[in-house]
C-alpha cells in the first residue's frame, strides 16, 4: 500500500476491477436481491456478471438493493486498523443511500476502539463512476505523497466539481423509482423521449432535460459537458448499462470535442443498474461546478 493509510470505498463506485487493484483501493461490496436471491456486488462480477444481470432486467427481473451494513464495514476495517493503517472512507452519496450514515457509525465505533488511528468518512455526493472518478483521483493524490488529511480535504472540495450526466433508455425504471409519473413515462416512451439527468450538488438524481431519440440523448450529454468542463481534461469516465456501442459513440464525441488524455469505460454495476435499467449511459468529469 502507498503511504500509511487505506482508501476504502464501496462497490457503487463502478470502477473496473483491474483499475481499483492498480490504485490499491479497498472495496466494500454492496448487496442486491435479484428474483429473491441475494448477491454481493463485487467489481469483478464474481457473484453476478454484468451481462447476466442486465439480461435478467430486460426479462423483467425484480432487483432490490440495500445499503451497506455496519458489520461489513467492521469486517474490512478492523483488520486494517490492527495492522496500524489509517483509513479514509469515500462513500456513496447520502442523497441516494444511507450507506454514508452507516460508514459514520462504523468510523465512530472503531475510532473509540482504536483511538491511536485516524479514520475519516467523506460523503462523496457522487454515484457510479462519478464516485469512481473522485476515488481514483484521490488515490492518485495519495500516490503523489499527500497525507490522509490533505486527500480528505481535496475530496471535500473536488466533490462539488465532479459532474454527472445520465440518460436512460427505459423510462419505466424512473417511474418505478418515483422520478416520473406513469402518464409521463407512457407518453415519453411513445414519443421516444429520453431524459437527461444529473446528480446535483446535494448528491441527488434529478431530471434536468430531455432529448428526442437515443442519438440526440447521447449528444446532449456531450453538450452538457461543454457548458462547464475545465480544460484541458485529464480523465473522463463513461459508464453504461450493457450498451457498449453507445458508450463508444459518446467516447468519440468527447474525444473530438475535448481531447481528454484518458477515457475509461465501464459497466454501471447492479446496485445502480437496479434503479436505472439496461441502457443507462453516463458521463463523468471534473468541471467548474455541478450546477445544471
Amino acid at each position: 500500500m502507498n503511504n500509511d493509510y487505506i482508501i476504502l470505498t464501496d462497490s457503487s463506485c463502478d470502477l473496473p476491477a483491474q483499475l481499483a487493484e492498480e490504485l490499491e483501493l479497498t472495496i466494500l461490496p454492496l448487496t442486491l436481491t435479484l428474483d429473491g436471491r441475494e448477491y454481493a456486488n463485487h467489481l469483478d462480477g464474481r457473484e453476478i456478471g454484468f451481462e447476466a444481470f442486465y439480461d435478467r432486467m430486460r426479462e423483467g427481473g425484480n432487483a432490490v438493493t440495500s445499503a451497506a451494513n455496519i458489520q461489513g464495514y467492521f469486517g474490512l476495517m478492523e483488520p486494517l486498523l490492527q495492522q496500524g493503517k489509517d483509513i479514509l472512507l469515500l462513500v456513496f452519496s447520502s442523497g441516494l443511500s444511507s450507506t454514508y450514515q452507516t460508514s459514520l457509525l462504523a468510523a465512530e465505533e472503531l475510532g473509540e476502539k482504536y483511538p491511536e488511528r485516524k479514520i475519516y468518512a467523506v460523503d462523496t455526493l457522487c454515484a457510479s463512476m462519478g464516485q469512481g472518478l473522485l476515488v481514483a483521483l484521490a488515490a492518485r493524490q495519495r500516490a503523489a505523497g499527500r497525507t490522509i488529511e490533505e486527500v480528505r480535504d481535496w475530496a471535500l472540495e473536488a466533490r462539488q466539481r465532479l459532474c454527472h450526466w445520465f440518460t436512460v433508455d427505459d423510462l419505466m425504471f424512473l417511474k418505478r423509482g418515483g422520478r416520473l409519473n406513469a402518464a409521463t413515462a407512457l407518453v415519453g416512451t411513445a414519443l421516444g423521449i429520453k431524459p437527461v439527468l444529473q446528480v446535483n450538488q446535494e448528491g441527488k438524481l434529478v431530471n434536468v432535460g430531455k432529448a428526442r431519440g437515443r442519438q440526440a440523448a447521447i449528444a446532449a450529454l456531450a453538450d452538457r459537458m461543454a457548458e462547464n468542463a475545465v480544460t484541458p481534461q485529464e480523465t473522463v469516465f463513461i459508464s453504461h448499462g450493457d450498451c457498449l456501442e453507445d458508450a463508444k459513440a459518446l467516447e468519440k464525441l468527447v474525444r473530438q470535442r475535448f481531447a481528454p488524455k484518458e477515457v475509461v469505460i465501464s459497466y454501471v454495476g447492479p446496485v445502480i443498474g437496479a434503479h436505472t435499467g439496461a441502457g443507462v449511459l453516463a458521463l463523468f468529469y471534473l468541471g467548474a461546478d455541478r450546477k445544471a
